[in-house]
């Protein structure tokens, strides 16, 4: 039997193989299907079945691209309504892979179709559990990204409750629970960095699975801490419910290299987008005036979601060379299908041609605080989310968190010098590549961000507060 976890860093997400006797089976697949046919192939076995735990939000699924190429059939749990042909499981149900047996265990409440999938050994014994996003290590599903007018995130979380304590706290500790998200993911507010546990352990560490919690105290927990989901969520749902673009025609138009000319040509064309993806001090040092930083060597594909507000944005990529088709595959990942084409040659090229540039400001942490001892009136804005500001911060820097730049950028002055950090330096530069394409002139990027300023300890750090969150 071979169940093997594929894990996707970027995402936070684990999708998994699953074969017995030249059977296998697909939980939760990407986008890019290519990884899961070339590995049946080596196999010399047949993908049998595909098994979506949920509607996800936070990636397009690869679920109907794989049907169509495989021809196995896409498998849901129950009250799932996709507009697509597949298996609506009743619960209870089993699939055999091989051999080997797969049940399904209806688990609303992450959101109303949600389900897990329990895989039998060869002696009929209950043994790992996918659990999708209804049980991750350390956490549970965040119960508020499928309320709508007729359920509440309080009623979700009700459901939640009843799930895990009828289905999944019923089976033997033995079981390993394979979860479909680890830490970094925004499906849920405080994840391991553990890929696999059992589930004996996590009735010890996991919160919400503690021995005589009620459901009182059960909703009351789990709704802690939640923050507003990012606004391409219900975008995804949307596109996993139906039939989305191949992902290799996104691949063919994405990876178009286009000449100065025609780069310049698209860009004066319509709404277009310029997204530069290098890394954030390279792109300080020089980029096209208007384009936005976001480095592919960081959490690319979540911050390009959260931040890219039309998911129809047709985007114009700069990167490095040969990374053209990972930034186009990685936003097509969450949704974003319409990369036209990358600058050929790129800012290198550019520049040589004798292009206009724009390059940002930086300064290291002991000159911030040189600075701010000579102008303590400056604005420091702290641009991590709430909850890292919440545990420790700058003493009078104003909390701004880059997820919700949309909402606030029009309260912040366009004549006044702001200096910005965030954790280490890539959300900082994200966050002022915004404010410069929206005519902010004056805006200083902190190298190293806060863990820089405090190794060099001149400025006062608030009192630590334990977080109870990581959203």
């Amino acid at each position: 039997m071979i169940v093997e976890q594929i894990y996707t860093g970027c995402l936070a997400q684990a999708a998994y193989y699953i074969e017995h006797n030249g059977e296998a089976a697909i939980i939760d697949p990407l986008r890019d299907i290519s990884t899961y046919i070339n590995k049946a192939k080596e196999r010399n076995a047949k993908i049998k079945y595909i098994f979506e735990t949920h509607f996800h939000a936070d990636f397009v699924s690869g679920h109907v691209d794989l049907a169509k190429a495989t021809g196995a059939t896409i498998v849901y749990g129950p009250t799932a309504k996709p507009s697509f042909n597949a298996l609506i499981a009743e619960d209870g149900q089993t699939f055999k892979i091989g051999n080997r047996s797969i049940k399904v265990l209806y688990t609303p409440g992450h959101t109303l179709e949600s389900c897990c999938y329990l895989l039998r050994n060869e002696k009929g014994e209950d043994a790992v559990l996918f659990s999708g996003d209804t049980l991750f290590l350390g956490d549970v599903g965040r119960p508020d990204l499928a309320r709508n007018a007729d359920i509440t995130q309080e009623e979700l979380a009700g459901l939640l409750y009843e799930s895990i304590q009828d289905k999944i706290l019923t089976l033997p500790d033995h079981v390993i629970i394979y979860p479909a998200h680890g830490a970094g993911s925004a499906c849920g507010k405080n994840m391991s960095t553990d890929r696999f546990d059992t589930l004996g352990h996590q009735k010890i560490v996991n919160y919400a699975l503690r021995k005589g919690i009620t459901k009182r105290e059960f909703i009351k927990e789990v709704t802690t801490g939640l923050t507003k989901p990012p606004q391409y969520f219900p975008l995804n749902v949307a596109i996993n419910k139906g039939v989305s673009k191949g992902i290799d025609e996104i691949i063919a138009t994405g990876t178009t290299p286009l000449s100065i000319g025609d780069f310049i040509a698209q860009a004066m064309e319509g709404s277009k987008m310029i997204l530069d993806t290098r890394p954030a001090q390279e792109f300080a040092k020089g980029f096209i005036p208007g384009s936005i930083n976001i480095g592919i060597d960081g959490d690319f594909a979540p911050w390009a979601g959260a931040l890219i507000t039309d998911i129809n944005q047709q985007i114009l990529i700069v990167c490095d060379e040969g990374k053209e088709k990972e930034v186009v595959v990685r936003l097509a990942r969450v949704g974003y299908d319409n990369s036209i084409g990358y600058l050929k040659g790129g800012i290198a090229r550019w520049i040589a041609a004798g292009k206009p540039i724009d390059t940002v400001r930086s300064i290291n942490a002991e000159e911030l605080a040189d600075m701010l001892e000579e102008q303590p009136v400056s604005t420091l804005l702290d641009v991590r989310r709430q909850s890292e500001f919440d545990t420790e911060h700058v003493i009078g820097a104003e909390n701004v968190p880059l997820n919700y730049i949309n909402e606030h950028v029009a309260r912040l002055d366009p004549d006044n010098t702001y200096y910005i950090y965030c954790a280490a330096g890539y959300r900082s530069m994200i966050f002022i590549s915004i404010l410069k394409a929206r005519g902010f002139n004056n805006v200083v990027d902190v190298k190293g961000g806060f863990k820089a300023i405090k190794e060099n300890g001149r400025l006062f750090i608030s009192r630590y507060q334990a977080p109870v969150t990581m959203l």
